[in-house]
């Protein structure tokens, strides 16, 4: 009796020992399956405003991964993002973004944030724009007066949007005084201020930048202006991207944490961006 007890508590801790390998090996394998990188597409003007230097790290810290940004305009962010170069996408041309979508390129695509574009240029507003109500009359003016502009040139969702607001102008910009330096935001900031022209910005970068520039914000507020961000995963069915990460900032981004800290991000005491996940 006594042998057959010794012998069922052998037959339970073997037992016992092989769940317990089964688990562990269950657990390394997904910790070896797992890819603890996320690769992050985005525009020049979020990078440069240094959003991503408040949000990302405290992501890092609560979830474990470990973020890869790119910083490109919108159209190149895109066109990584369509060929499976990157998970997610932190972008601002939802025309663009949602058409993607509907040609499954992307999913699970959400509002974050905005602000606003803005006309800067020197303190003597040599074309006379400063407080026009249409951005489309401010640039027609620039034209008339052939005052310089510099355009970044690079397809980014800003360069997009300039774009069509010289096409309601009905302008078609060409010239010399018209410079399209295929640059990010924060360098056609620099190259804006060296040259004393006119150029039009996202707020964010140009608060993220004010205190190294001497122009002045001269035109605001038009509906047109408005600028909308939003982010978005690389369509697992098409491209072996890490969708489980992707997702993971998404979510972090669009929760009330993330929310607030970008709410709560300011430059001089002015908001950059605001939220608008809800």
């Amino acid at each position: 009796m006594k042998m057959q007890i010794k012998r069922n508590l052998i037959s339970v801790s073997l037992l016992a020992i092989l769940l317990m390998v089964v688990m562990v090996s269950g657990c390394a394998n997904k910790a070896a399956t797992e890819d603890p990188q996320i690769t992050l597409a985005t525009t020049t003007s979020t990078y440069d405003s240094g959003l991503l230097d408040e949000v990302i790290p405290a992501f890092e810290k609560e979830t474990g991964y470990e973020v890869h940004i790119l910083s490109k305009g919108t159209g190149a962010s895109l066109e990584l993002g369509k060929r499976g170069d990157a998970d997610v996408l932190l972008v601002h041309a939802k025309d663009r973004e949602l058409k993607l979508v509907d040609d499954g390129y992307f999913v699970d695509r959400k509002d974050v944030m905005y602000n606003d574009f803005i006309f800067i240029g020197p303190s003597n507003d040599p074309a006379k724009i400063k407080g026009m109500e249409k951005a489309a009359d401010a640039l027609a003016k620039i034209e008339e007066t052939k005052s310089s502009f510099v355009s970044r040139g690079d397809n980014s969702g800003t360069n997009m949007k300039e774009i069509s607001i010289w096409s309601e102008a009905g302008i078609e910009p060409s010239g010399d005084w018209y410079m399209a330096v295929g640059q990010g935001m924060g360098e056609a900031l620099r190259i804006t201020d060296e040259k004393q022209a006119y150029t039009m910005t996202d707020r964010g970068t140009y608060l993220s930048m004010k205190d190294k520039m001497s122009l002045e914000v001269l035109v605001e507020g038009d509906p047109i202006l408005f600028n909308q961000y939003g982010i978005m995963a690389v369509n697992p069915e098409k491209h072996d991207v890490n969708y489980v990460g992707a997702k993971a900032l998404i979510d972090f981004m669009v929760s009330d944490k993330g929310q607030e800290m970008i709410g709560n991000y300011t430059k001089y005491g002015e908001q950059l961006f605001v939220p608008n996940a809800a």
